[in-house]
């Protein structure tokens, strides 16, 4: 099954984009930097994995890369207030690497609290697009119901120093029973490694 996801040139499309946002995302910071404007607050990349049982369970690791924009300010020295009132922009993918593991592309906002000796907390709202089963009951991993699912995270990380952090998050994926269909949702946790420009 997961031989057939390779061989039909799914996961290789996905690498192969996931790839392409990253150098767009360098690229374009570069030439930002030239020019003293900062398009891109933050890159994230790293992996996570299902934490769902039974038959909603997906198999595999998946390969993430998430790209934070600030268009509203977001100082992570100001107060906590300030930090609420200002989110920030995260537009990602997480790909699925077997057969009844399913692709994202999500987006929508993030939330960060920077506390004390470098450790923030975070929470984020959207949506997202996905390639899993809707309603398929023959197949592996959850059924989701339709092709637009809610997305939303939480998670806690450690600033190293002023560009780079670890965060550990649970993020999940699901109608909200809000379409026809199942709603088996997606629940997967990982770590992700950020670059701050």
């Amino acid at each position: 099954m997961a031989v057939d996801a390779i061989s039909d040139g799914r996961f290789w499309k996905c690498a192969i984009t996931a790839i392409v946002t990253i150098g767009s995302v360098i690229i374009a910071d570069e030439s930002a930097a030239a020019a003293d404007t900062k398009i891109f607050d933050e890159l994230r990349f790293g992996a996570s994995g299902s934490i769902q049982t039974g038959h909603d369970h997906e198999a595999g690791v998946f390969p993430e890369v998430e790209v934070l924009f600030n268009p509203f300010g977001y100082n992570p020295t100001d107060g906590w207030k300030d930090q609420l009132l200002r989110p920030r922009i995260h537009l990602g993918t997480s790909i699925g690497t077997s057969d009844s593991a399913a692709t994202q592309v999500f987006t929508g906002l993030s939330w960060t609290l920077t506390h004390s000796n470098g450790i923030f907390t975070e929470a984020g709202f959207g949506g997202t697009v996905h390639t899993g089963n809707l309603d398929d009951w023959t197949k592996d991993g959850p059924m989701l119901g339709c092709r637009l699912l809610f997305h939303e995270y939480a998670g806690i990380g450690y600033n190293f120093d002023n560009h780079w952090s670890l965060i550990a998050q649970v993020a999940h994926s699901s109608h909200a029973n809000l379409c026809d269909g199942p709603n088996g949702g997606m629940t997967r946790a990982g770590l992700l490694v950020g670059y701050k420009f």
